[in-house]
């Protein structure tokens, strides 16, 4: 008997959108509750919520998760408030040495930069790496010389030369993870580094599979915290395949890394785990972690402790 097909109608059923998130984290572990004033907490806050916003907008007009990524990085980027960028540590040569990496879930396509000094915002020629270029991670000055060559910003070293940061001597590293209409996962990461860290250090930001990882069939995460534990375990790597060959929720995959696998080489810090589904967890083993997050209906939320910990 020949069968007889048929066309399903493509109906508006068949076209409906994914949801939108966006979460980010602007650094953890170095947040102690008595040198936090009032005055200093609210800008954070009020600096990671425009974050949000900033990534939000480029989700709620139909841009992709990379440019969502981008978009919220570059705002803490240009703060002198977080460890990236403008606001970046020293080594002990009293240098600013930065990194930065951005991945893609659908396709796996990444891009990093390591070791740059000159280039304004490393989350922009991470990705510059990543769509115009062969490579996955350019170092130093041939990563500034691409970036260059890209049309990228430059600034003199002294742009990030913060005060604040040479008094404080604190640490810490800001990322984003997206999930755009199209179902397409993206996490970004970009960090000034370790405190007095030895030139020419590279902790994992900048290192796929170790603080930073996307895979539409697993996860997108970014770390932050000490960079040679995130590294020895490839924590962002290791959630993903929790949450991919075990089934394990984000909660329960971020948990397992996060609080047992970090601590057990004595690592600290945090992360944050979102799927396509739009779930997400920011689970963290130190003090605090600036963090937040904003969905479909625009609605942006941080914390610092534990008040939003998911």
């Amino acid at each position: 008997m020949r069968r007889i097909g048929f066309v399903i109608p493509f109906t508006a059923s068949l076209q409906r959108r994914s949801r939108i998130v966006l979460v980010l984290h602007g650094g953890a572990g170095t947040i102690p509750r008595a040198s936090l004033t009032p005055d200093v907490e609210q800008q954070y806050r009020e600096m990671l919520l425009h974050a949000l916003r900033n990534g939000h907008a480029v989700l709620a007009a139909g841009g992709s998760s990379v440019d969502a990524v981008v978009a919220s990085i570059v705002v803490l980027e240009d703060s002198p408030l977080f460890n990236a960028g403008r606001g970046s540590v020293f080594t002990r040569d009293g240098r600013n040495e930065m990194d930065a990496a951005i991945m893609h879930g659908g396709t796996l396509q990444a891009g990093a930069v390591a070791n740059v000094s000159v280039i304004r915002n490393p989350i922009r020629a991470a990705r510059a790496v990543m769509e115009r270029s062969p490579h996955v991670l350019l170092a130093g000055h041939g990563a500034e010389a691409f970036a260059a060559a890209a049309g990228l910003e430059t600034a003199d070293p002294s742009y990030f030369h913060t005060e604040r940061r040479w008094e404080e001597k604190e640490s810490g590293t800001v990322g984003a993870v997206a999930l755009d209409g199209n179902g397409d996962l993206a996490a970004g990461t970009s960090t000034g580094g370790m405190t007095n860290k030895l030139e020419g250090r590279i902790g994992d930001s900048p290192i796929i599979g170790a603080g930073t990882y996307a895979a539409n069939d697993a996860v997108a995460v970014s770390c932050t915290g000490s960079g040679e534990a995130f590294i020895r375990c490839t924590a962002a790597s290791e959630i993903a395949a929790l949450c991919r060959y075990r089934h394990l929720s984000v909660e329960d995959a971020g948990r397992e890394v996060v609080h047992h696998k970090l601590r057990f080489v004595g690592g600290w810090g945090g992360a944050i785990v979102l799927d396509r589904s739009g779930r997400f967890a920011m689970p963290f083993n130190s003090e605090g972690m600036y963090r937040g997050w904003i969905d479909e209906e625009g609605l942006g939320r941080v914390g610092i402790y534990g008040e939003a910990e998911r």
